[in-house]
C-alpha cells in the first residue's frame, strides 16, 4: 500500500504510443494571451498594483505557489572508479532494477497502474507524457527512472516556495537534493552548483525561469543530466488557467539535450489542452499516459450562496471541526476577512495572498503544513504542489473561473484516499460577476471566447441535474460507468422544472425596461416582476407596467434562482456599464416567441440522505477517518504513534507526512511489529527511514497497551 489512494485500475485509460491525431496546437498572437503575471526571477510587484490579468490572479513565481511533490530523485554520473558519496557524507543510492530501487527507498512492493510502464519507457530513454491525477503517483513516475538511470534528474517546477521543504523530505529518504532559485544567496547557489558538478547530487529542482539564464544551461552542459522532469506541464498551455510564458521555452530541453529523455507531468489537462502540451514541449511522439481523472473518496458538492462565511461555519463545525482545510476566495479583502471570522470562532484559520509579506506567508504555509487541524484561506496563489495527505476538505467561496481550476483547486482534498469534501457556495452575484469581468476584461474577441467558454462549462457543472462526477469526468474526455454515488446531486437528486413561462415574463419585463430606454440590476427586475410598491418602483412608474406583480407565484430567491440560470444559459447578459444592469440576447427572442423551452433547476430541500450522513459523522470526521476500521485497542496505538510522529516532525522542523503517512502509521498499528525486520516489512518503510525511525516506533509500540 502507497500513501497516495491508487486510481483503480479499471477507470484507467492509457495509450502508450505517441498522441494520435493530434493536429498541431492553435498559436495564439500575444495579443490574444492573457497579461503575463509576475515570476520567479522578477521583483515582485507593489501592493498597489492591480491583478495581472484584470481577473484577481495573485503573482506566480518565486513566493505563492506550493511545492511540487517532494519525491524526485536521480543518481549522479561518475566514474567507475569514483567513489559514491554526498556532500553529507551519505552513500548515494546504488543502482538497481525499477522494482529494486521501489522497494528499497519507499519500501513498495509493486507498482500501481501505469507507473511500470511509464518507468520502463524512461529508464529506457524514451520520452513521455502523463496526466493523472492528484494522489495518483506522478512523482515516482521520474524518481524512480532518475535513480536507475545515471546522472542528476532535473525537474523543472513552477512551484518554487516549497523546493526546501521537498529537499527536507528527499533528505528523510535518504536522497540527496538540491534546488536553484531566486530564494537563495550568491554562496548558497554555488554551493548547489558545485555539488551537482562534483556528482554530489541526486535531484535538482529548477525553476523555468532559471533556463533563460545562460550561466544555468552552461551548468547543465557541464554536467551529467540522467532525465529532465517537467511538472505542472500544463503550465505551457497559452489558453490554461495556469499558463506560464517560460514554459514555452522549454522546448530547448529537446533541442540543446536531443539524448536526454523527458518527462512532462500533470494533473490537470483537457484533450486540447494535452494536445498543446505535446505540440509545445516538442513530445508528439513521446508516449502517452493517461490515467483516469476519477478521485472517488471527493465528494463534490455545490449548494446555493446564501451568507457563505455562515454556511463556511456550518460546514467545518457540523462536519470537518478540527480538520484540515482550505478555503478559497476571489479577492485578497475575502481572504483576510474570511480568515478574521473563522478566527473569532475559534478555528485555527490563517490567510495566504500575495499582498502578505513573504516572510508571513512563508510561516503561514509552515505551519499549515506543519500542524494538524489548520485552515488555509487563500487565493488561488496558494495550493499548487501542496503535498500534505490530510487535507480533509476545500471550500469555495466564490465560483471558480474553470472546470480545470476547480478540479486542480479540489484534487488538494483526500491524498491519502480517506473521505474528502470538495464544497462550493455558489449564487446569481458570482454569474455577474464573472461574465462583467470578461466582458471587461484586455484581450481581444478570441480571448474572451476562450474566457467565456470556461465559464460556461463551469456553470453548466453548477447547474446541472445529474451526476457532478459524470459531468466532470466528461469535460476531460473520460467516459463513466454511470453515476458516482457520492455526490450532492446523486445523494439528493434535484428536481427540473419547466421554466418557460416565468423565463417569458422575466424577458418581457426587461423587454418594457428596454422599450424606455431603461436597464436595471436583477433586485429591481424582481421587486417589478413580485409586485413591490417600493419608493423608487413607484418614482419611476414601474408600477403601471404590464408585467408589474405577474410574478407573484415566486419568492424573491426563486426570481434570483431563474435570473441565475438564465445568465448560465446565456439567455440574459450582463451589461458592461459596471452597475450589473441586466440586458437581452439574441437568443431571448426565441424564449420570448415561444420557440425554445426552458428547463430550470430546483434546489432540494436539505433535510435527506446526504445531510443524514453528513451529521452522523460528526466533529472530527477527518480524524475519525483516519482510524477507521481500527479496533478500539489499535485506534489507541494508532494515536499513540500519531503522537510520536508530531513529536519527531516538530524535532526535525519537517511536516508530519514526511515521517510517515496515516496509512503507514495503520499498518503499524494493526500488525504490531516487534523487532526491525518486521518494521521493514511494513509498506512504505524504505531504508532510510528504518534506519532513522526503527527505534522510536518500536518504543512507542512497547509502551502501548496490547491487545487484549
Amino acid at each position: 500500500m502507497q500513501p497516495d489512494p491508487a486510481v483503480p485500475d479499471t477507470r484507467r485509460r492509457r495509450s502508450a504510443g505517441p498522441l494520435a491525431d493530434a493536429p498541431p496546437a492553435p498559436a495564439p498572437t500575444w495579443d490574444d494571451v492573457p497579461a503575463e503575471p509576475w515570476w520567479d526571477e522578477a521583483p515582485p510587484p507593489p501592493d498597489d498594483a492591480p491583478p495581472a490579468d484584470g481577473w484577481g490572479a495573485e503573482p506566480w513565481g518565486d513566493d505563492p505557489w506550493g511545492g511540487a511533490p517532494p519525491d524526485a530523485w536521480a543518481t549522479t554520473r561518475r566514474r567507475p572508479d569514483a567513489p559514491r558519496s554526498t556532500a553529507a557524507g551519505r552513500p548515494a543510492p546504488s543502482h538497481g532494477t525499477p522494482a529494486e530501487v521501489l522497494h528499497r527507498v519507499w519500501g513498495y512492493d509493486a507498482f500501481r497502474g501505469d507507473q511500470a510502464a511509464i518507468v520502463d519507457t524512461v529508464v529506457a530513454g524514451g520520452d513521455a507524457v502523463v496526466l493523472m491525477p492528484t494522489g495518483g503517483g506522478k512523482s515516482l513516475c521520474y524518481q524512480v527512472p532518475a535513480l536507475v538511470r545515471e546522472g542528476t534528474g532535473v525537474v523543472v517546477s513552477p512551484l518554487i516556495a516549497l523546493m526546501q521543504d521537498q529537499v527536507d523530505a528527499l533528505s528523510a529518504l535518504g536522497v540527496r537534493a538540491g534546488f536553484l532559485n531566486s530564494t537563495q544567496e550568491r554562496d548558497q547557489r554555488r554551493a548547489v552548483e558545485d555539488a551537482f558538478l562534483a556528482g554530489e547530487l541526486d535531484l535538482l529542482y529548477l525553476a523555468p525561469e532559471r533556463l533563460r539564464v545562460p550561466e544555468t544551461l552552461d551548468l547543465l552542459d557541464r554536467g551529467h543530466v540522467a532525465l529532465f522532469a517537467i511538472d505542472e506541464a500544463h503550465c505551457v498551455s497559452q489558453w490554461g488557467h495556469d499558463f506560464r510564458p517560460d514554459y514555452l521555452a522549454l522546448s530547448l530541453l529537446h533541442e540543446r539535450w536531443p539524448d536526454v529523455p523527458r518527462v512532462a507531468l500533470t494533473a490537470t489537462a483537457t484533450h486540447a489542452t494535452h494536445r498543446e502540451i505535446c505540440e509545445r514541449l516538442q513530445l508528439t511522439d513521446a508516449a502517452q499516459f493517461v490515467a483516469s481523472f476519477d478521485r472517488p473518496n471527493i465528494r463534490y458538492r455545490i449548494v446555493p450562496k446564501d451568507n457563505p462565511r455562515a454556511q463556511l461555519l456550518h460546514l467545518l463545525r457540523t462536519e470537518h471541526e478540527g480538520d484540515a482545510g482550505i478555503v478559497y476566495c476571489l479577492s485578497r479583502a475575502s481572504v483576510e476577512q474570511t480568515a478574521e471570522t473563522l478566527r473569532k470562532e475559534g478555528i485555527d484559520a490563517l490567510p495566504y495572498h500575495a499582498g502578505l509579506d513573504r516572510r508571513v506567508r512563508a510561516a503561514n504555509q509552515s505551519r499549515f503544513l506543519r500542524e494538524d487541524g489548520v485552515v488555509m484561506v487563500a487565493t488561488i496563489a496558494f495550493g499548487m504542489g501542496i503535498d500534505k495527505p490530510d487535507v480533509r476538505f476545500v471550500a469555495h467561496l466564490d465560483l471558480p473561473k474553470s472546470v480545470e481550476g476547480y478540479y486542480q483547486e479540489t484534487g488538494r482534498a483526500g491524498r491519502d484516499g480517506l473521505p474528502s469534501t470538495a464544497w462550493l457556495a455558489y449564487g446569481l452575484a458570482d454569474v455577474v460577476q464573472q461574465r462583467r469581468m470578461i466582458d471587461t476584461s484586455e484581450g481581444d474577441a478570441a480571448h474572451k471566447r476562450r474566457l467565456t467558454q470556461h465559464l460556461d462549462a463551469m456553470l453548466a457543472l453548477c447547474e446541472t441535474v445529474d451526476c457532478r462526477r459524470v459531468q466532470l469526468l466528461a469535460y476531460f474526455g473520460q467516459e463513466s460507468d454511470g453515476p458516482c454515488g457520492n455526490c450532492d446531486t446523486c445523494l439528493e437528486p434535484p428536481q427540473s422544472w419547466d421554466g418557460t413561462v416565468p423565463a417569458q415574463k422575466l424577458l418581457s419585463t426587461v423587454v418594457r425596461l428596454d422599450q424606455r430606454g431603461q436597464r436595471y440590476g436583477v433586485g429591481h427586475l424582481v421587486d417589478i416582476l413580485r409586485g413591490k410598491v417600493t419608493p423608487r418602483v413607484q418614482q419611476l412608474g414601474h408600477d403601471q407596467l404590464t408585467t408589474f406583480g405577474i410574478g407573484q407565484d415566486l419568492s424573491d430567491g426563486e426570481w434570483r434562482g431563474v435570473v441565475r440560470q438564465l445568465l448560465a444559459a446565456e439567455l440574459l447578459a450582463v451589461d458592461t456599464d459596471g452597475y450589473g444592469t441586466i440586458r437581452l440576447l439574441p437568443a431571448s427572442a426565441e424564449v420570448l416567441r415561444g420557440e425554445r423551452e426552458v428547463r430550470l433547476r430546483r434546489e432540494p430541500e436539505r433535510t435527506g440522505r446526504a445531510t443524514r450522513e453528513r451529521r452522523s459523522s460528526g466533529r472530527g470526521a477527518g480524524r475519525a477517518a483516519a482510524a477507521a476500521d481500527l479496533s478500539g485497542d489499535d485506534a489507541g496505538v494508532f494515536e499513540a504513534l500519531r503522537a510520536w510522529r508530531a513529536g519527531a516532525a516538530k524535532e526535525q522542523g519537517v511536516p508530519a507526512y514526511v515521517v510517515f503517512h496515516d496509512a503507514t502509521l495503520r499498518e503499524i498499528a494493526t500488525r504490531r511489529p516487534t523487532s526491525r525486520a518486521e518494521l521493514g516489512e511494513i509498506s512504505g518503510i524504505g531504508a532510510a527511514k528504518l534506519d532513522r525511525y526503527a527505534e522510536g516506533v518500536l518504543a512507542t509500540l512497547a509502551g502501548a497497551p496490547q491487545a487484549g
